[in-house]
């Protein structure tokens, strides 16, 4: 019999679910953790859920939540677990991710996988949101992720995409071309103030993001400066990119993309064309066939060394369409099943299911808690 385990998601789009009798209840979606109101309904929801499992016999045994300390559903969690007198289980952010589909398709035995994201804390206590896993039923592996990019000014250089083109710049040595291109945007004491802030690792945290190297590639092809709405810069990319192939379907990828012995997948060559493109809308095509391919690429070694045949795919970012499309086609094509999350999503309002199956597996198998954290290379 399953575990009677409640879930209660992350921050943005959150919503929770309950696991009874076998069986997956979910909560409406409360929207982002931002929201006060959003919080009151996550609140009511989980003591519904709760309320519910008991009612039908089978109280909550286990309460799953994300890494995130600060988060409102965490600590929720915690609190609800701490008056039920049941464990409270942090489930890593993108983990929780491709779990959700291994629990939607009753996945048995070992995957690998992608999740790919704007942000979610790595069990290393950085942000993280490009990353090629292993799971086994409890057990979980990095194997590798994409090239770290300083997020200058934190948080803002998710709003700003042109805080990304001035930290891909820096990453590639071009750390003095900062002022002259991103100033012409923002103000030349702007640009010098975040170049500055990128010489002196100031509030400059490192994140694997997929999402943030989407954004700097928009950012690099003048495509989006800032984001007034959430995955401005990456719809624009994605647009972009859609015009191009529309007319040339055939179209190659850009070269350059470097996967290292240490697990680090590198679009640092990929990008350094898009400064001085010709045409946004061919690069921004190239740039998205060059991402889908050497993360295929990396995925196919690791399911190789790992003698799995299943690969999982999470994660915001294949939401788009070409991402996703070309990624899916590399895998079929090397005899893999690639898999999709179901109805659920592959954002952050289907995240819940995922957290369940992880503590469940926990519940079911108490000594396989630990993962090994360490990103361990694939080839």
């Amino acid at each position: 019999m399953t575990p009677t385990v409640l879930a209660v998601g992350a921050w943005l789009k959150n919503a929770g679910c309950l696991v009874l009798h076998s069986r997956v209840h979910w909560s409406p979606v409360h929207g982002d953790l931002s929201d006060p109101l959003a919080c009151a309904k996550l609140e009511h929801s989980v003591l519904a859920l709760v309320q519910q499992a008991a009612e039908a016999g089978a109280p909550v045994q286990a309460i799953a939540h994300d890494l995130h300390p600060d988060f409102f559903s965490t600590q929720l969690a915690i609190a609800t677990a701490d008056a039920l007198g049941v464990p409270a289980i942090g489930v890593q952010h993108h983990h929780a991710h491709l779990a959700a589909v291994v629990a939607e398709h009753g996945i048995t035995g070992p995957v690998v996988g992608l999740a790919l994201d704007g942000v979610g804390l790595g069990s290393d206590g950085t942000p993280w949101g490009g990353e090629l896993l292993w799971l086994d039923g409890a057990q979980w592996q990095r194997l590798g992720h994409l090239q770290p990019l300083a997020l200058p000014g934190g948080d803002r250089a998710a709003r700003e995409p042109w805080r990304m083109a001035a930290s891909a710049l820096h990453a590639l040595g071009r750390g003095d071309q900062i002022v002259t291109r991103c100033g012409l945007v923002v103000g030349e004491s702007v640009a010098a103030g975040v170049r500055q802030m990128l010489d002196k690792g100031l509030n400059c945290p490192m994140t694997s993001s997929a999402g943030r190297w989407f954004d700097a590639a928009a950012g690099a092809l003048g495509l989006c400066h800032r984001q007034h709405d959430e995955a401005q810069a990456a719809s624009a990319l994605e647009q972009a990119a859609t015009r191009a192939l529309s007319v040339r379907p055939d179209l190659p990828p850009l070269a350059g993309a470097l996967r290292h012995a240490d697990g680090r997948i590198d679009l640092r060559p990929v990008l350094a064309q898009l400064f001085d493109a010709p045409d946004a809308d061919l690069a921004a095509a190239g740039f998205h066939l060059a991402m889908a391919d050497v993360l295929a690429d990396a995925l196919i070694a690791a399911a190789q060394a790992r003698r799995t045949r299943t690969a999982v795919l999470g994660g915001g970012c294949f939401f788009n369409r070409i991402l996703r499309e070309r990624t899916v086609r590399r895998l079929v094509d090397a005899g893999l099943t690639a898999l999709l999350p179901g109805p659920s999503g592959c954002g952050d309002a289907g995240l819940a299911i995922g957290q369940a199956w992880v503590a469940a597996q926990h519940i079911a198998t108490p000594q396989a808690q630990t993962p090994v954290e360490e990103t361990v290379p694939c080839a």
